[in-house]
């Protein structure tokens, strides 16, 4: 796990501070660079402090790239948060955060709801989740009562209907956790993880165990974890399932391959990445073109659409501009989802110079889900560079832009 930043060391140039992360987290001054955008010398000359601390937007881009919520174990000064800066918090993130953290420790005397019913909730919740508009804040409001209710019927259920009602608790935190994800709440984030791990190893339900495992792949590539950790996850929790015998089982075995291989891309291991991206590519196939999964959205779709990451991530900005051209995301039965493949699409065609279908692209991706793109570091930092210092073409588009996500001209 990351260090925490109570302990940084004050005294350590920016330099150091930056060499020290990219070197826990396994990754070299190439891949660093190519994901920032810029070269292998630009890194060494950062860590070496030959150049100084760069312009905020590409100080937020390193920090994502290495991985960092906050800025202080990077810059030394503890007020600089990228949350500060960015100012992405959720109105209702106080709301969800006060849910998270309340333990209720009276036995309630009412019955627990039917859990046909919290599971058609949840359903609910889920396809809100997906659908088009303002998916964060509508999640917001039904997350504080559905996970409420959900633990109550963990607590005082018995035999079946606890395990169905543990399941169900387990996919509410996976969607507070998506809730939660580039907000400023990093420890929630981790907190909703494992929880919802805890819930499906309680339920003793292998699916259940396979979804958390996907999360908390997230959960441990946002916090630096080693990608070791993060593929052992994975394959154990794959080990679990039966993927010969049910299309839902297949389903989370091959997104489990998919974890695996977005872990090996991140830290530029290219034959580990692709050797994994082809068994979730075989499940998809077996899957068929049509199929994707209810609320996991694996399939065809997804599985092409994270070929773009993965290219982007190994520092292949050709591979990844020709990955993009090739994905058509229309067909994604997730408005957050399609949003988020463009956002990535967008990131490729920046490796690659190309700023006005960077513009574009990003365009898209908030007519398509505004929250996924309002919130997106990446969309968030390419605007407010975009607007200041791109060319005179797309200057106004890149403007008009930053306005609809709520940054400030200073941004």
């Amino acid at each position: 796990m990351p260090e925490c930043t109570d302990n940084l060391d004050l005294n350590q140039t920016f330099g150091a501070r930056v060499r020290r992360v990219r070197e826990r987290n396994g990754q070299t001054r190439p891949v660093v660079g190519g994901l920032v955008g810029r070269s292998a010398e630009w890194v060494k000359g950062i860590e070496t402090g030959r150049l100084g601390v760069p312009r905020l937007p590409l100080l937020l881009r390193l920090a994502e790239v290495l991985g960092v919520d906050d800025l202080a174990e990077l810059t030394g000064d503890e007020r600089l948060t990228k949350s500060s800066y960015s100012k992405a918090a959720h109105p209702a993130l106080p709301a969800v955060k006060d849910a998270l953290t309340s333990y209720r420790f009276t036995t309630a005397d009412a019955d627990p709801e039917d859990v046909d019913d919290l599971r058609a909730r949840v359903q609910e919740a889920w396809q809100l989740w997906h659908g088009l508009g303002k998916h964060r804040t509508r999640i917001a409001s039904l997350l504080p009562s559905l996970l409420v209710d959900l633990q109550h019927a963990a607590r005082h259920l018995e035999g079946v209907d606890r395990r169905r009602a543990l399941v169900s608790l387990a996919e509410t935190y996976h969607l507070a956790q998506l809730y939660l994800a580039f907000q400023p709440a990093p420890e929630l984030v981790m907190l909703t993880g494992d929880r919802a791990m805890t819930a499906a190893q309680d339920a003793d339900s292998p699916r259940a165990i396979a979804s958390a495992a996907w999360y908390m792949n997230h959960v441990f590539r946002d916090a630096g974890e080693r990608h070791e950790a993060r593929v052992d996850l994975a394959m154990k929790a794959a080990d679990l399932l039966r993927p010969d015998e049910t299309g839902e089982d297949l389903a989370r075995w091959g997104l489990l391959q998919l974890a695996a291989a977005l872990s090996f891309a991140k830290v530029g291991k290219k034959g580990d990445s692709q050797r994994f991206w082809d068994r979730a590519d075989d499940a998809a196939r077996r899957l068929g073109d049509s199929y994707a999964h209810p609320y996991l959205i694996f399939g065809r779709g997804m599985v092409d659409a994270y070929a773009i990451t993965m290219a982007a991530d190994l520092v292949q900005g050709r591979a990844a501009v020709s990955a993009a051209e090739a994905v058509d995301v229309d067909g994604m039965p997730s408005a957050t989802r399609r949003s988020f493949h463009m956002i990535e699409s967008a990131r490729a065609y920046s490796m690659q110079g190309e700023k006005v279908a960077v513009v574009h692209l990003l365009k898209k991706a908030h007519e398509v889900s505004p929250e996924t793109a309002r919130y997106n570091l990446f969309t968030r930092s390419a605007v407010a560079d975009l607007a200041e210092t791109g060319p005179a073409t797309i200057r106004s588009d890149a403007r008009v832009l930053r306005q609809e996500l709520g940054l400030s001209a200073a941004a």
